[in-house]
């Protein structure tokens, strides 16, 4: 189908996208055709079959391919041109979060993830995890029923001396375990938040938040970040003129921005809250990737106004989808009803799981060395990107994230869709937005930012970038 040549410096991938890209858009393979199975075509090019996987998931992503369930991949059917008419320029891609967070989790076998949102596996407590699960056979798992509705009762108590150690006093009857904390989230809109209902939300802040709170009928309203935590005059100015049910936060290591809110903020937020009547909810999850203990809106309220997020997902494994929460017992029982309603338990196999990772000999030791490692690669990554010229939002050395942007690259989704066809999964700005909009703000994970052609290639953008200017 193609010829291959591994003497030239374009990788093999690159060849076997650029060839078969060629192929379609040449019509010698027609729309609908069905292509090659992987070990097929592995097999007639001399080339590994991850090459081939990689090749075919880059094409799905740019659309050239669909992928059918135990059929194979074909050729995608597109939009034919009028007869006689010339065939028109490639209209440059608009940028979709609905279709580009699905992607983030379809093709999360691109080689290089600096915009991704978990560490990569050697930075994870795997072996734990595996002594965990081989204990709990051991013991012999129950598979017959179902876990408690609160979530598993060892958990929580853990949960709760975690929470103590930040100064926030909680019994394991206030806390609620879940499918990670986007569970978590979910079921607190569905409590505090009708259609109509004005929320207040960080900006740039989570984009599965965003879209929660779309599907409920809110209205979201965006919070300025600043590098100490909000801008207090547009705050203030949004609460004179809206009446918010709800702010949904993340004062600590904020995803996109790792931003920390100072003391003097998180007073001043919860004054304004009790002034204006609305609840806060503070979504802690990289809590554990920081050195040291700081006052969280949780810890200062202790949770007469504030409900709790934490998750484990982080730092143990994204796969395991623990998470909890937090908050006054009237509101935990009625949270907990709702759970129920609409999905029975969380796992209480999961559960227990992770309740022997974090009662592992060794789990403070690893977080040790979490914080460390991404202590060093934010230093090494965040002067790399000066000397590229970016402009970074915050340094925390701390956390996962840097926030960033370069003058001459001015909208991070069409470098994002450009990125995507050499490998590379970036993190554009516009994700993040409440409204989203073109900005050339990106999120680079910096666990992620090893990779040397993920470096070339910003380079290469950034020269043609300036030319261009």
């Amino acid at each position: 189908m193609l010829t291959l040549n591994q003497d030239l410096p374009t990788p093999l991938v690159s060849q076997i996208v650029d060839g078969l890209r060629d192929l379609i858009t040449a019509q010698s393979l027609k729309p609908g055709s069905k292509l090659p199975s992987i070990r097929g075509f592995a097999a007639s090019h001399g080339v590994s079959v991850f090459t081939v996987v990689e090749a075919y998931d880059r094409l799905v992503a740019q659309g050239w391919l669909v992928s059918r369930a135990n059929a194979g991949f074909f050729v995608k059917r597109r939009e034919a041109a009028t007869p006689g008419a010339a065939a028109p320029e490639r209209a440059a891609p608009t940028f979709d979060a609905h279709w580009y967070l699905k992607q983030i989790f379809e093709n999360r076998n691109l080689p290089m993830k600096p915009g991704c949102g978990w560490l990569p596996n050697d930075w994870l407590f795997g072996d734990a995890v595996r002594r965990s699960m081989r204990q709990l056979s051991s013991d012999g798992a129950e598979l017959d029923g179902y876990g408690l509705p609160h979530g598993h009762l060892g958990l929580r108590t853990v949960v709760a001396e975690a929470m103590a150690e930040r100064y926030i006093t909680v019994d394991a009857e206030r806390i609620m375990l879940t499918q990670g904390s986007s569970q978590a989230l979910d079921l607190v809109v569905r409590r505090l938040v009708k259609p109509g209902d004005v929320v207040l939300v960080d900006d740039p802040g989570y984009p599965n938040l965003h879209f929660i709170l779309r599907f409920a009928g809110a209205h979201a309203v965006g919070v300025p970040r600043t590098a100490t935590g909000y801008d207090l005059a547009a705050l203030e100015a949004l609460l004179t003129q809206h009446r918010p049910t709800a702010f949904f936060t993340q004062p600590r290591l904020q995803s996109p921005t790792c931003s920390v809110a100072s003391m003097a903020h998180l007073h001043r937020l919860l004054q304004l809250a009790e002034q204006h009547g609305f609840m806060l909810v503070e979504n802690d999850i990289y809590a554990d990737m920081e050195t040291g203990v700081r006052p969280s809106l949780a810890s200062l309220d202790q949770l007469k106004r504030v409900v709790y997020l934490g998750s484990f997902s982080k730092t143990i494994s994204p796969n395991l989808r623990t998470g909890y929460l937090a908050a006054r017992r009237d509101l935990v029982d009625e949270l907990v009803q709702l759970k129920m309603v609409s999905g029975l338990t969380s796992s209480d196999i999961t559960e227990r799981i992770t309740f022997g990772v974090v009662t592992d000999g060794r789990w403070r030791k690893h977080l040790k060395s979490l914080r460390e490692r991404l202590a060093e690669a934010h230093r090494t990554v965040g002067r790399r990107l000066e000397g590229l010229g970016f402009e970074l939002f915050h340094e925390p050395e701390a956390g996962m994230y840097l926030w960033a942007r370069h003058p001459d690259l001015p909208d991070s989704a069409l470098l994002t869709q450009d990125a995507t066809g050499e490998g590379i999964m970036l993190g554009p700005g516009a994700l993040f937005l409440v409204e989203p909009r073109p900005t050339g703000w990106l999120r680079f994970n910096v666990a992620f930012c090893a990779d040397e052609r993920m470096w070339r290639f910003l380079e290469q953008r950034i020269a043609l970038g300036h030319q261009a200017s």
